[in-house]
């Protein structure tokens, strides 16, 4: 790497659970792409060495960054010292929450732990109803108790949600007045989640107030030992935001690293005609599995850990099986796979750092899917031995060989990852078959074969250096900024010209937060979308607004739950609009990475006995031109991943160098 890059070079940088990548991208040039391992302690050391492995600590760069640190710290609850402000009476809706019982049949469910406890949450007499009108006003004697009772409680963040604020932020407003000034961060409710639904938004803003302590001391390190350098976070949407907006408002960028797979996806489905997509992202830790249909798929809110967050985001469902994935036996005498992981430290057997045991990636070494070389080119050495121990382990409580226990982890996480592919899919009302799969991740070449067999796919979609696929998304992803306001109403009732009214407002807020950050208003794109139901339900479907917004919602509903109510009234209940600015034109072209020895070595294969062995050919992918064929079994190794080509599967590279495999069934 050049000492002075050029200017309009861009970095990706994803921080995952055993790796952490980084991809180096411009207009013009070669692609570079670095894994190092994570730094769970401290993720940002991760950052900041891969950023000096690539010659870049002093260079004057543009870093997108998908981070895992809310998520993390939401997860552990390892957040801030947090209290809620509420309107009193309404104290209890966290603990509260919803009566939803997703063990239907468990006599004794576990219990729902409140994000905070009960001498964190206070209330503060007003109340406003739910067309904004004030029923209480709130005193100034309220507000000077209020703040002497958060001195006494010694918090970090206040979290202010007070009933119907959506409707009308004024209380809200005064609340934060009166706080400012006291060293404490202040998370407001009709601006991180505008909509109703207390419990959900109530959640969200305390999440939001959780997490902002960890993620400003997170960004302040990597502002401090960047320098110069423009900082921008991935958020949960699909496209960035700049450093400060993510540590005001962290709670958006809870699915960071994976929303960067999916504009990666969307971008390699266009440039190779495939519009219907079912994305596969399997990293060291989890998968993150994606239905796409011609654009992102985007939803209004997100479940993590039971915590329903209310905030714009890619649907994304993630399920613990990935290639750190621990095998263990159960007490019934079952196997079991994840969703417990090595991480990146010890990280699986074979990886010789102190952990012993067996993972899907010692698994997939020792059946012969990995070079023997190790990972990375060479770098990360893999121990057979170590991996062939912790198998052995795993098949004397099963009884059986360390080879056959390899193979049933393997059919264990296949079998993990099948049901939530048809989770997201079929039980939608899509069909899996009719789709293609791209599978990028670490492991993400490895397991698609077999999973696109027990789906029905016919097609895979294998892109150029998969295990760092998402950081190139990070890289080409657009600067975005989404609002939305909650106006329940009659859409029969609703013209074009009381839609502009509504429309109006949230059109100029998300317009000049993106010119806040220097885009220019001529150069943005708005996208606006209307959130309605029949009256008398619960939920809604989000459609793109236009003049015939009933009819758009009638073929929405139908194509989702297989009937429509066109006989009904239907309400509209919130309207948002989302602007972008446009995303960056970068190289495809990649540079070279470490190579490896194309050698054949002796494998398990797929089917037939396990005792059985035959020789897998190995082919590096820089070697293989557009238009070249290969029937399996082979491995293909490049320096971020492996992809494995079954027996009953046969490749072809196209012109962009993305590998198409497809079942010899279906070969023409």
């Amino acid at each position: 790497m050049a000492s002075k890059p050029h200017p309009m070079l861009r970095v990706g940088v994803d921080t995952g659970g055993t790796f952490t990548d980084l991809v180096v991208a411009a207009r013009r040039g070669p692609v570079a792409v670095l894994k190092v391992r994570s730094t769970p302690e401290d993720p940002s050391r991760a950052v900041l060495q891969g950023l000096a492995a690539l010659g870049l600590e002093r260079s004057s760069i543009r870093v997108v960054h998908g981070t895992t640190v809310a998520t993390n710290a939401l997860l552990q609850r390892r957040g801030g010292r947090v209290a809620l402000v509420t309107t009193a009476g309404f104290e209890d809706v966290l603990a509260l929450g919803r009566q939803n019982r997703p063990l239907l049949f468990r006599l004794d469910p576990p219990a729902r732990e409140p994000l905070l406890a009960d001498r964190f949450r206070l209330g503060v007499a007003e109340r406003c109803g739910p067309r904004g009108e004030v029923l209480r006003r709130l005193k100034p004697a309220s507000l000077r108790r209020l703040r002497a009772r958060l001195r006494r409680l010694n918090v970090e963040s206040v979290a202010v949600c007070l009933l119907h604020a959506y409707a009308n932020p004024r209380h809200e407003r005064e609340v934060a007045r009166a706080l400012r000034g006291s060293g404490w961060h202040l998370s407001l409710s009709h601006r991180v989640a505008g909509e109703f639904r207390e419990y959900e938004r109530t959640c969200t803003t305390v999440a939001n107030a959780l997490l902002v302590p960890p993620m400003e001391a997170y960004l302040g390190t990597l502002r401090r030992r960047l320098g110069s350098r423009r900082l921008r976070i991935m958020s949960s949407s699909g496209g960035w935001i700049p450093a400060w907006r993510a540590a005001a408002q962290p709670v958006r960028t809870v699915l960071s690293g994976p929303a960067g797979g999916i504009v990666a996806a969307m971008s390699a489905g266009r440039a190779c005609g495939i519009d219907r997509l079912i994305t596969l992202d399997v990293g060291g830790t989890s998968t993150d599995i994606s239905v796409c249909e011609g654009r992102e798929p985007r939803i209004q809110g997100t479940v993590l850990e039971r915590i329903p967050l209310r905030i714009p985001s890619l649907d994304i469902q993630s399920i613990g099986a990935g290639g750190g994935s621990q095998a263990r036996v159960d007490a019934g005498g079952a196997l079991r796979v994840g969703p417990e992981s090595a991480g990146a430290d010890p990280g699986p057997a074979c990886y010789s750092r102190g952990g012993t045991e067996a993972t899907v990636t010692d698994a997939l070494f020792f059946l012969g899917r990995l070079p023997e070389e190790g990972l990375l080119g060479g770098e990360i050495p893999l121990d057979r031995a170590a991996a062939e121990r912790s198998l052995r382990r795993i098949g004397q409580r099963l009884g059986v060989s360390a080879r056959a226990a390899a193979h049933g982890i393997l059919q264990v996480a296949n079998a993990a990852l099948e049901t939530a592919v048809r989770r997201i899919s079929a039980g939608r009302g899509h069909h899996p078959a009719r789709f293609a799969l791209l599978a990028f991740g670490g492991a993400g070449g490895l397991l698609a074969c077999p999973l696109a067999s027990a789906l029905g796919i016919e097609r895979i979609v294998i892109p150029r250096d998969p295990g760092a696929f998402s950081a190139f998304g990070l890289c080409s992803s657009p600067p975005i900024w989404e609002v939305s306001r909650t106006v329940i109403g009659r859409a029969a009732g609703l013209e074009a010209r009381e839609l502009r009214r509504w429309l109006g407002p949230l059109e100029e807020e998300a317009v000049a937060a993106l010119v806040r950050d220097g885009h220019p208003a001529s150069s943005l794109r708005l996208e606006r979308e209307a959130d309605l139901r029949y009256r008398g339900q619960s939920h809604e479907l989000s459609v793109p607004v236009r003049a015939d917004l009933r009819e758009a919602f009638h073929r929405a509903h139908g194509e989702r739950f297989g009937y429509d109510r066109r006989d009904d009234d239907v309400e509209l209940v919130n309207l948002r609009v989302r602007a972008l600015a446009p995303a960056p034109r970068l190289a495809t072209a990649r540079s070279s990475h470490p190579r490896s020895p194309a050698s054949a070595r002796r494998v398990a294969p797929e089917a037939g006995p396990l005792r059985r062995s035959g020789a897998l050919p190995r082919h590096r992918r820089e070697d293989l031109p557009a238009g070249r064929r290969l029937h399996g079994p082979a491995l293909i190794t490049e320096y971020s991943a492996t992809t494995y080509l079954a027996p009953d599967y046969w490749l072809e590279v196209d012109r962009m160098g993305l590998l198409h495999l497809r079942r010899r069934a279906a070969r023409p």
